[in-house]
């Protein structure tokens, strides 16, 4: 996916990916490639311990 643009976490790099879940452009230091997700939305997914469940809010 061709994006441009800066990172829209960091705002100081370029922008290299999407996040599949909220649309934020990330550089590849803010984005989690192995779920497509930026950071933020990655650090949401994050399986709770003692739950089996992954809960992500999808738009």
């Amino acid at each position: 996916m061709s994006v441009s643009g800066l990172c829209q976490i960091c705002e100081s790099r370029p922008a290299q990916e999407r996040c599949s879940n909220c649309g934020t452009l990330a550089c590849e230091v803010h984005f989690k490639e192995t779920m497509d997700l930026c950071a933020d939305c990655a650090s949401q997914a994050q399986p709770d311990p003692g739950n089996d469940d992954v809960e992500i809010n999808r738009f």
